[in-house]
């Protein structure tokens, strides 16, 4: 399984490469009740061609999601195109994992699969123009209904890092204690490991008679 990390932001698009038995996970920072929307689409490498093609209808994505407490928030199967949709409830660093659902080695023949990736977070998942139809909303009515949706989000992130540097402090005031308590007793150590020697030298010295 490979991971990596996507910095908090908006929207970004990546396509990447797996085998057949691979999972590729994404880790996403997202604040709480903040919506994602991931779209994905799949070639496989066709070796007469020399290039990606689209893949055949029989093989499809098995999309996981897990919030910063491993407990799995999504996991369903899709096809060779897919859509997947979740809520964040907690602030923290969510898992996105996906792997090929098929176990049919022809499909792959030892080839890669390529997984076109596009992820949306916050306020970039609404769908301006439809609720611009939908509300009946006028230009200037749908750019203030933007603003509002950026203004709660950049809070919804101000939180989030609030939340971070708070994690952080007391991450970092526990360390401190675990240390000081650690030299404290590296200290008293030191000490008896002292005492005992001079009560060794001194029985010692007795013995052989010489105090």
């Amino acid at each position: 399984m490979v991971s990596v990390k996507c910095i908090l932001g908006s929207v970004y698009a990546l396509y990447f490469h797996i085998g057949e038995t691979e999972k590729k996970c994404f880790i996403e920072e997202i604040p709480d009740e903040t919506m994602v929307i991931g779209k994905y689409r799949t070639q496989l490498w066709d070796k007469q061609m020399g290039s990606f093609l689209q893949t055949s209808p029989g093989l499809g994505m098995h999309v996981e999601i897990k919030d910063p407490d491993t407990k799995i928030i999504l996991s369903r199967q899709y096809g060779s195109d897919g859509r997947f949709t979740f809520t964040s409830h907690t602030p923290g660093e969510h898992q996105i994992c996906l792997h090929s659902n098929s176990t049919k080695m022809a499909l792959f023949a030892g080839g890669k699969l390529r997984v076109h990736l596009d992820i949306q977070v916050g306020e970039h998942t609404n769908n301006y123009p439809e609720i611009a139809a939908k509300d009946k909303l006028t230009e200037l009515q749908l750019r203030a209904r933007q603003l509002l949706d950026q203004v709660e989000q950049i809070q919804k992130e101000q939180n989030y890092q609030q939340y971070r540097e708070e994690r952080f402090r007391m991450t970092s005031e526990s360390t401190n204690q675990h240390v000081l308590w650690w030299s404290i007793a590296q200290t008293l150590i030191l000490i008896f490991t002292g005492i005992w020697q001079l009560k060794h030298l001194k029985s010692f010295f007795e013995a052989k008679k010489l105090v």
